[in-house]
């Protein structure tokens, strides 16, 4: 069977052709299904902080909100995320409310953004909200950094819709093509005029990730706004979502944060030995290379397992000596242990006792 190549599409013998030049990763979001949520709170609390995977939240000026995975989901979607606004503050011209994802340089180099072959995108993505109105989603990056504003109208309360945004490709700036930030995509949900910018059809620069004149959620107590099924693809057309098995996305949101708790009982983190009374080194291996290397925590209650069977509730994590990989965790107890005495690292029993690293952009 002979085949031919178009630049942007496959043609068979059988005349069919495929379009896209990227099998397994047309959609350049992570986890757009909502469906990891390796954080495992069932509510977020804002502000500024990562919630469901990849996606986060950041605000200023007193606005407070909880953010949750959600079953409430169009057709052909099992989970969304659900943002619930829990006072009103009317949104002052520098303060903000946002959702957004990071995408990797990596995954958006083949657009060729910066120069005369820049590649046309399309944004789609199922909302409903209590607040209806015109809602802005924003792209931004580059150096300088650059951005594009685009609006969609909520016309229904509580009525799940169907978004979908075209947006042209960015002939200028220099944009990034490494495991660094390449482009960020914000859905304003309260953005004050500083940080505004109006729908004009074209790219500007600045630093711009709300519309002007943009329906304010965040000035409704009690309101709430949910969101999935988010695709951001190359090319002029919204295709239908690319549904990817459940460990691959898992693994994907594992390059930029991993977490082990003891949800299921107690888990190991990793082995190692003692080289004081008080200290020791415990060797981890990341499921997957990380984006770069990451720094880790923990919470709750983690505990050192010596070969008598033993258990030393660890005081602090010292160091992190390694890369994205891996790395050998420098930990700190109270007193009791062997100078090079063997041990394992563990989750106490329960979800609030956990170990993490994150390498998120």
């Amino acid at each position: 069977m002979s085949v031919s190549y178009g630049g942007d599409s496959i043609t068979f013998a059988d005349s069919s052709v495929q379009s896209s030049g990227w099998t397994g990763f047309r959609n350049r979001i992570i986890n757009g299904a909502m469906t990891i949520n390796q954080r495992g709170s069932s509510s977020y609390s804002s502000p500024n902080t990562y919630t469901l995977d990849r996606f986060a939240f950041a605000n200023t000026g007193g606005q407070t909100y909880t953010v949750q995975q959600s079953t409430n989901a169009p057709a052909g979607f099992y989970n969304s995320l659900l943002m619930t606004n829990t006072n009103s503050v009317s949104a002052g011209t520098t303060n903000y409310q946002i959702l957004y994802q990071s995408i990797e340089g990596y995954n958006i180099a083949d657009l060729n953004w910066g120069t005369a072959n820049a590649k046309a995108v399309t944004v789609s993505f199922w909302v409903k909200s209590s607040v209806t109105g015109t809602y802005g989603c924003i792209l931004r990056g580059g150096s300088s950094p650059t951005y594009y504003v685009s609006s969609y109208s909520i016309p229904v309360a509580d009525t799940w819709t169907y978004i979908t945004l075209t947006v042209p490709g960015c002939t200028t700036d220099t944009w990034g093509s490494t495991n660094a930030l390449g482009l960020t995509i914000y859905f304003d949900l309260g953005v004050g005029s500083t940080y505004s910018g109006a729908v004009t059809g074209a790219w500007g620069a600045g630093n711009i990730f709300g519309l002007t004149g943009g329906t304010k959620f965040s000035a409704t107590n009690g309101a709430t706004f949910y969101i999935t099924g988010v695709q951001l693809e190359r090319g002029s057309t919204a295709s239908s979502f690319e549904y990817r098995p459940y460990g691959t996305e898992l693994q994907l949101c594992q390059r930029y944060f991993y977490k082990v708790d003891g949800t299921d009982g107690l888990s190991s983190v990793g082995a190692g030995m003692s080289i004081s009374t008080t200290e020791g080194r415990i060797a981890v291996q990341y499921p997957v290379k990380m984006r770069a290397s990451p720094t880790a925590s923990y919470s709750g209650t983690i505990y050192i397992l010596n070969t008598t069977g033993a258990g030393t509730t660890v005081t602090s994590i010292a160091a992190n000596y390694g890369g994205a990989q891996g790395a050998m965790i420098g930990f700190g107890v109270a007193s009791g242990m062997t100078v090079g005495a063997g041990n394992l690292l563990i989750t106490a029993s329960g979800a609030s006792n956990y170990f993490q690293a994150s390498a998120e952009l």
